[in-house]
């Protein structure tokens, strides 16, 4: 067995968010290396666990570290907004206890060099799947400015996004940017003295989630999970910055809302019986410093958690 090379974030907590869980089927809609598999399945002998990622070479890893487990894991490759219906099919709706997705690149991606996520990387790529047509170099050296300023502002709230575009597209004027060694290059003019962040991690993190469509995703794993009719079920969602959790944050809220009558009506006439559940921490949950300290890569994760259901079993 190879070295596990990933620490999943918010370990024990992603552990007691589903501690009322005795049986049925928990999806991780992110297996990545099946570090949260793992440890759920450990801590839940009669618990199915079905794993899905894009990552093949995720998948392979995962598979070979929960083979011990038998036909209790079963992965499903695909990205999880598509391949939540063929895990939900595999499963059975009525036997689905429990919905994990960790929206984060794990630390093998991170630190493998071949996959261009770091700023030393040699290649310029940030895809999660390899096969997928759009990758980080398309991104850096096809896209306008105004479209690169666009993404730097949406998805990495870069306040000098407008002057960072405008130093890559005059680079690759140049030549091409063909390297992530490069392009972090380019962000150092805009160092801050004092700050600890590297000047190129929002805009690595703007680049990341554009090439992988990362919001979107997102966004259709929780339209699926609100649509597939799910009962006595908890979805936890772990995030790394504020896009993300600002987006679980809002959809777990409209999903405790009863009454949907406009705010014009005196009386509500809508039966005030269209809540989906209830919260499960109304604060989400983030590490402590002995994590942040064993993992620095856990100090932006948040938890947030979910209970599914039209009783008050929970």
């Amino acid at each position: 067995m190879e070295n596990i090379p990933h620490i999943p974030v918010l370990l024990s907590q992603t552990l007691g968010s589903f501690a009322s869980v005795k049986d049925g089927v928990v999806i991780d809609c992110t297996l990545g290396y099946g570090g949260h598999s793992e440890a759920l399945l450990t801590a839940h002998s009669n618990i199915k666990l079905i794993g899905i990622d894009r990552d093949q070479t995720a998948i392979d890893f995962a598979s070979r570290r929960l083979e011990k487990f038998g036909d209790r894991f079963e992965a499903v490759k695909g990205d999880f907004a598509t391949a939540f219906d063929q895990a939900l099919e595999i499963a059975g709706i009525k036997n689905v206890r429990g919905v994990l997705a960790d929206i984060g690149v794990s630390s093998l991606q991170l630190d493998q060099l071949d996959r261009g996520f770091g700023f030393e990387s040699d290649v310029l790529d940030m895809r999660m799947d390899q096969n997928a047509p759009l990758s980080a170099f398309e991104v850096v050296n096809e896209y306008s400015h105004e479209k690169l300023m666009q993404i730097f502002y949406e998805y990495g709230e870069i306040a000098y996004g407008k002057d960072l575009a405008q130093k890559i597209v005059d680079a690759r004027a140049k030549k091409p940017i063909e390297t992530a060694k490069e392009l972090a290059e380019l962000a150092m003019s805009f160092k801050k003295g004092g700050k600890k962040i590297h000047p190129a991690t929002l805009m690595f993190q703007a680049i990341r989630i554009e090439v992988n469509d990362e919001l979107g995703q997102l966004n259709g794993i929780l339209d699926k999970i609100e649509n597939s009719a799910l009962n006595d079920c908890i979805v936890s969602i772990i995030s790394f910055h504020s896009l993300e959790d600002r987006i679980v944050k809002q959809r777990f809220k409209q999903w405790t809302i009863k009454c949907i009558c406009p705010s014009h009506v005196m009386r509500c006439e809508c039966g005030n019986n269209h809540h989906k559940g209830k919260l499960i921490n109304k604060k989400p949950l983030v590490a402590d410093d002995k994590e942040i300290k064993e993992n620095p890569r856990s100090r932006s994760a948040k938890l947030r958690s979910f209970w599914f259901g039209t009783d008050t079993a929970f």
